[in-house]
């Protein structure tokens, strides 16, 4: 791997590492992003992402500590060392353990899924025999990189086989997402598209809707979810549209004891996600 040292703020790198780590409009015309960190590092470049570039800080991270990461990286890489102030500057968030990667944009379709099965539990009748049934989450129109980057962390936790961003509101390699799953966007195939055609999708592969709703609605764990399964969620203040409640195999709700309706949205996708573990490792 190639090494530079870089130590004005004023460099065309330093600045192009700003804009993609606050501007989504960047993001996607450049077609890259950031990844900070070792360990999302780690996990970006074991996933088969690619990273040509990379700032790192001397003071924070040593030789010995970079290895692993450029074990993983092209041949044909460039490292930039950074003094500290530096580095801080163009970082999003601390602790990052001295490492910054300008990472390429990967989109998949959902055609993509069906060449990943077997990469992780397969999609049930599509998959090979003995594979364990899809389980996928759906988000509609989430807004808040926090919570989606949460959501793929507990999907990713969960064993599930994707998860699928309807009309989404925010770019899936927005830092803060990034952050919250720690790696997992990485880990978990993560598809943007219509909710027609998530719906469709879904319904040719023979895969169950549950969406998640208060109104017309079972109580989650006396739904059976042992099958190929899809846990759809809407946003928390307006919940699902019609065309999710309409397509839905089911309607499932968490109960609520207290005064508020609804939990967050992170918070539920792991709740049902886990309700399904349970009901599955219990047929086993």
């Amino acid at each position: 791997m190639r090494t530079e040292t870089i130590t004005s703020a004023q460099n065309p790198k330093i600045k192009e590492a700003l804009s993609l780590g606050y501007k989504s409009n960047v993001r996607r015309e450049k077609g890259l992003f950031l990844v900070e960190g070792r360990r999302e590092l780690e996990r970006c470049l074991g996933a088969g992402f690619s990273a040509r570039t990379f700032f790192r800080c001397p003071e924070i991270l040593s030789d010995s500590g970079f290895s692993s990461i450029e074990a993983l990286a092209p041949e044909d890489a460039r490292c930039f060392l950074v003094p500290r102030a530096l580095y801080e500057k163009i970082a999003y968030r601390g602790g990052t353990e001295g490492v910054i990667a300008e990472v390429a944009w990967r989109t998949l379709t959902l055609a993509d899924l069906q060449g990943l099965q077997g990469q992780r539990d397969g999609f049930s009748d599509l998959a090979p025999a003995g594979r364990k049934p899809a389980l996928i989450v759906v988000l509609e129109s989430v807004e808040k990189p926090g919570n989606l980057g949460a959501v793929l962390r507990s999907a990713d936790a969960a064993g599930a086989d994707a998860v699928i961003v309807c009309d989404p509101l925010t770019d899936l390699y927005n830092p803060n997402l990034i952050r919250a799953s720690v790696g997992a966007i990485f880990t978990v195939p993560t598809v943007c598209c219509s909710s027609a055609d998530a719906i469709k999708w879904l319904k040719d592969n023979n895969i169950q809707i549950l969406t998640a709703q208060l109104q017309d609605s079972s109580l989650y764990y006396d739904v059976p979810m042992t099958g190929p399964t899809a846990i759809v969620m809407g946003t928390e203040a307006t919940g699902l549209t019609p065309v999710w409640r309409e397509a839905a195999t089911a309607h499932i709700r968490i109960p609520m004891l207290g005064v508020e309706d609804s939990l967050n949205v992170s918070v539920s996708a792991a709740i049902l996600l886990f309700e399904a573990v349970r009901q599955r490792m219990g047929k086993e």
